[in-house]
């Protein structure tokens, strides 16, 4: 189908500087978890965007020295010749679709870790570096300023040789730049106090980046639009003077803001266009073109900013890796098949954790070089074999989806009276609305695939799987949550547990509502505990969320919300004990103990939630393996998160009837 001419607008090109970008759609700068480690990863994954659309790439943070080494995160770099050589990977897959390629040039600053470089960490002034971290920067003389502007000169040159199209000087996020720019900036000479003195150093790298490469590479700011977060006037008034004193420098404003949790925080605390309101105001001050994020997942919202003068270039970072296809989807009228962002953050997870990104919704994110997963295709089935689903949760769905596209005959199974599995019933729970973008996005592919059907109510055993007699069975019948209370602090059954008063998440998922007080027991450390205490609590129930952690839903560290949830918790009156763990369960209460003293209290409780760990449901599996071809997906196979129940569910689809392999079973760099 031809696109909507509505649309048009957003396929229309864009001058910025003496490049121009093919259409509005513009994949901002976003970390990936590849970096100089893995350079054809980084590329293939870049440019599968650039062929899906995306009218500009660009790099994540890309260190100009190693003063600015972000180990164990791993970035881009352009230190040396050899790094131009590994980033040039990148720039010919994007410029191999007509895109624009974009470096974003970073100094970080106190921001940065330096733990593989080892080098001193610089700043303005004297101050403690990373998140408790027992060390400080060097407070930055006048060599070292000429040094820093030097290494910004050196690496934008490596840039344009490269072949990047736009070079960035980065301003935002706490690193080196807003150390200067803020008024925390106490310094005495011509680099503090006053706001044209403490842009100073910005608009001097501005103005020697454009001179060093401004003949054929734009240069762009990216810069945050305020302060801190979500505040009524979002503190705008000092990010508007700066702009308007620098706003005719740069080629391109990125804009951003300076509070990460707000920037990208996850749907269940920051919806789409959150940015909007604090950055409106930028196209007023400069007449050069501006882009923005705001986790735009909706094509009407891209549509209604650029109509309305906000933005020039529509920004994307995860919206663009749960679909590297958005814009082409578009341009060809089928925006009924974007996969949406749901935004969930498992994305950031793997900058966080130092491994290659991945996406809930998007499973061959991140596998377009290592196994030569795309996005929109893959390879047609290589037999004749009918293949019977037993489970329509997230793994199920993924895997008769994919195996549907493959071409091969599909049966799904669901018990329940609707499909989705875990998605269906925890898109209920509070703020996790959008997660059910999973279960509708392979709802409306299958509605388009003749060859794939599916049976809701329908409780299958052993006989009947053995009656319907498939070529190959898939199990996907998720995972229970163990009602004994082990997990990660308790390897064994807390005493107790027995009680009737005693629940588990699927209770409450269920519909089941307790008796207060409740004691919620945490020792899961992902999004669980805090929404079932949030929901609980919005029934009216006195709640005590327990955890053996030093903070609640410690892992949501990795997902750049837990101070989010913390500060939910604490707002609705939730009382919260950490580095507590749940010793024995009575009648009318519990016995805690805290984990470093063994100190014990007693809480009066009505009714127990336990939020341990989980059970696979693989009786099916167990009863039939050695007796057909029979393979388990999912949580089913491995309990984790919807993320990797999609990912194994697309695995499964991926190598039916393909070669096995004992090696390794993707491919390395070297």
């Amino acid at each position: 189908m031809p696109r909507d001419p509505r649309f048009d607008i957003l396929f229309e090109p864009v001058a910025i500087g003496p490049v121009t970008a093919p259409n509005r759609f513009y994949q901002v700068p976003h970390a990936t978890g590849m970096g100089y480690r893995r350079p054809q990863t980084l590329a293939a994954m870049r440019g599968t965007k650039a062929e899906g659309g995306w009218g500009t790439i660009c790099t994540g943070y890309c260190s100009i020295h190693p003063s600015s080494d972000d180990e164990p995160y791993p970035t881009d770099s352009l230190w040396d010749d050899d790094d131009v050589t590994a980033l040039t990977l990148m720039v010919d897959r994007v410029h191999e679709h007509g895109a624009l390629a974009g470096v974003e040039l970073w100094h970080g600053g106190a921001g940065a870790q330096n733990l593989y470089s080892r080098e001193p960490h610089i700043g303005p002034s004297s101050v403690p570096t990373g998140v408790y971290a027992p060390v400080q920067t060097k407070a930055m003389d006048k060599r070292d300023i000429r040094d820093l502007k030097r290494w910004y000169r050196e690496a934008a040159i490596r840039g344009k040789r490269a072949g990047f199209d736009i070079i960035y000087v980065y301003a935002t996020h706490w690193y080196l730049m807003p150390q200067f720019l803020t008024p925390s900036n106490q310094r005495t000479d011509e680099y503090g106090g006053s706001l044209e003195n403490r842009a100073r150093l910005l608009k001097e790298l501005i103005i020697q980046t454009k001179e060093a490469v401004g003949d054929t590479c734009a240069v762009a700011v990216r810069f945050n639009a305020s302060m801190e977060g979500s505040d009524p006037d979002h503190d705008t008034a000092e990010p508007r003077e700066m702009i308007e004193h620098l706003g005719e420098l740069p080629d391109l404003w990125d804009i951003t803001a300076l509070d990460y949790q707000h920037e990208m925080g996850t749907s269940r605390f920051v919806p789409e266009a959150a940015l909007e309101e604090m950055m409106s105001w930028v196209k007023s001050v400069t007449t050069k073109p501006v882009v923005s994020v705001g986790r735009f997942t909706s094509p009407e919202t891209m549509l209604r900013l650029v109509r309305q003068g906000v933005v020039d270039l529509v920004g994307a970072a995860r919206p663009s890796i749960a679909d590297p296809f958005l814009p082409r989807k578009i341009e060809e009228g089928r925006d009924d098949e974007i996969r949406e962002c749901i935004g969930c953050n498992i994305c950031y997870t793997g900058d966080q954790t130092g491994t290659p990104i991945r996406c809930t919704q998007n499973p061959t994110m991140g596998e377009e070089w290592r196994k030569g997963w795309h996005p929109e295709r893959i390879p047609a089935k290589k037999s004749d074999s009918s293949v019977l689903i037993v489970g329509g949760g997230p793994a199920g769905l993924e895997a008769a989806v994919a195996l549907g596209k493959r071409g091969y005959d599909i049966t799904l199974a669901e018990a329940r009276r609707e499909l989705g599995g875990r998605v269906t019933l925890e898109s209920e729970l509070p703020g996790l609305r959008e997660w059910n973008r999973v279960l509708e996005w392979r709802l409306n592919q299958i509605s388009k695939l003749p060859n794939v059907e599916y049976y809701l109510e329908s409780v299958v055993d052993r006989e009947q799987i053995l009656e319907f007699a498939a070529d190959r069975v898939v199990v996907a019948t998720g995972a229970t949550w163990r009602r004994d209370g082990t997990g990660r602090w308790h390897d064994e059954e807390i005493p107790g547990w027995q009680m009737p008063s005693v629940l588990t998440p699927d209770d409450v998922l269920g519909g089941v509502v307790p008796d207060g007080p409740v004691v919620v027991y945490d020792d899961d450390h992902y999004y669980m505990g805090g929404v079932i205490a949030e929901k609980l609590r919005g029934v009216g129930l006195d709640v005590t969320l327990v955890t053996p952690a030093n903070e609640v839903s410690t892992w949501t560290q990795n997902t750049e919300e837990q101070h989010n949830i913390q500060k939910r918790i604490l707002t609705l009156g939730i009382h919260l004990k950490t580095g507590i763990s749940l010793s024995d369960i009575q009648s009318g209460g519990v016995i805690t103990e805290c984990v470093y003293t063994g100190r014990e209290e007693e809480i009066p409780a009505s009714a127990v939630v336990l939020v341990t760990s989980r059970e696979p449901n693989d009786d099916l599996y167990t009863s039939l393996r050695d007796e057909i071809d029979i393979e388990r997906i999912g949580d089913c196979l491995a309990p984790g998160t919807i993320a990797t129940a999609v990912y194994s569910g697309h695995r499964y689809a991926r190598e039916m009837d393909e070669d096995a392999s004992d090696g390794v079973p993707f491919l390395r760099e070297r």
